[in-house]
C-alpha cells in the first residue's frame, strides 16, 4: 500500500509540476506577444478607418496613408474639448466605456442603441485630402444587434452630415442575414445619405421596401432586428447624447483645447 501511495504521490507531483511549467510558458508567451498583438490591433483599426473614409485600396500602404491622411485626437463628449493630455494612439473607447470614471450610465429611455454606458472621451479621426485640407470625419459607433454588440465606424463629409461610408468591423450577426451589414453593396448604399433633416434632428432611417429619399437605406432582408439595431445606433450616436453637440461645434468652428 505504501508503494502505491508513493507512486500516486509521484504521479500527482509530476502532473502539478507540468501544470506549473505550462502555466509559466503560457503566461510568458502572453506577455511576450502582447506588444505584437497591440500593434496588430492598431494596424487593423487604421485599416478600418481608411476603409470607412473611402481611402483604402488594394495596394494602399496602410501606415503611410493613415499618417498622411488621418489626424487622430481624443475629445470630450461632455465639454467638447480636445484632450491634448491623452495619447490617442493608446486610448481605447471600449475601456473608457467600461470604466465608471470615464463613462456615463444611460437611462433606458435615452439608450435606443442598448449600449448601457457612453464613454465620456472618444477618439475621432479627421480625414485630410492629399493637400492637407480637412475633408471629413470618422466616428466610432456601436449598438446592440440580434446576437451582440455591433461595432463600426461612420465617415461623414466635411458638412458633418452627409455619409461618406460605414464599416461594421466587428459583430456576431447571422451570416447571410444580419451579417450582411458588411456586404459591400449594402455598405455602398450609405454613400451620400444625410443624417439630419432640415430641423437639425436625426432623420436617418433603415426602411423596408426600398429607400426612397436621402435619409434612408434599405433594411436587410430577413434581418429585422439587426436592421432596427443599425437604425437605433445611428439615432443615438448622431443625437444629443452622442456626437450631435460635437458635430454642431465642428460646423461652427474649431474645437476648444482642454
Amino acid at each position: 500500500m505504501a508503494k502505491k501511495n508513493e507512486s500516486l504521490g509521484k504521479t500527482v507531483g509530476v502532473v502539478l509540476a507540468l501544470c506549473l511549467v505550462c502555466s509559466i510558458v503560457v503566461s510568458g508567451a502572453a506577455i511576450g506577444l502582447k506588444p505584437m498583438q497591440e500593434k496588430n490591433a492598431a494596424l487593423d483599426m487604421q485599416k478600418n478607418v481608411l476603409d470607412a473614409a473611402g481611402i483604402l485600396k488594394a495596394d494602399t500602404d496602410i501606415v503611410e496613408t493613415y499618417n498622411q491622411r488621418i489626424d487622430t485626437m481624443v475629445v470630450s463628449l461632455e465639454d467638447l474639448s480636445v484632450k491634448d493630455d491623452v495619447d490617442p494612439t493608446s486610448f481605447s473607447n471600449r475601456k473608457a466605456a467600461g470604466d465608471p470614471e470615464t463613462s456615463t450610465k444611460l437611462e433606458k429611455k435615452n439608450d435606443p442603441a442598448g449600449i448601457g454606458t457612453r464613454e465620456d472621451l472618444t477618439q475621432i479621426y479627421l480625414v485630410k485630402s492629399e493637400s492637407g485640407e480637412t475633408t471629413g470625419l470618422v466616428l466610432h459607433i456601436r449598438g446592440q444587434g440580434l446576437w451582440g454588440t455591433m461595432y463600426g465606424l461612420l465617415a461623414l463629409e466635411d458638412d458633418f452630415d452627409t455619409v461618406k461610408g460605414v464599416n461594421f468591423y466587428e459583430h456576431s450577426e447571422t451570416p447571410g442575414l444580419g451579417g450582411e451589414i458588411t456586404n459591400p453593396n449594402w455598405v455602398k448604399s450609405w454613400e451620400g445619405k444625410e443624417v439630419y433633416g432640415e430641423d437639425g434632428n436625426v432623420q436617418f432611417e433603415v426602411v423596408k421596401g426600398g429607400a426612397s429619399d436621402e435619409h434612408e437605406v434599405d433594411a436587410l432582408s430577413g434581418a429585422t432586428l439587426t436592421s432596427n439595431g443599425v437604425e437605433y445606433l445611428i439615432q443615438f450616436w448622431m443625437g444629443e447624447n452622442g456626437y450631435g453637440p460635437l458635430l454642431k461645434k465642428l460646423r461652427e468652428g474649431e474645437l476648444n483645447n482642454g
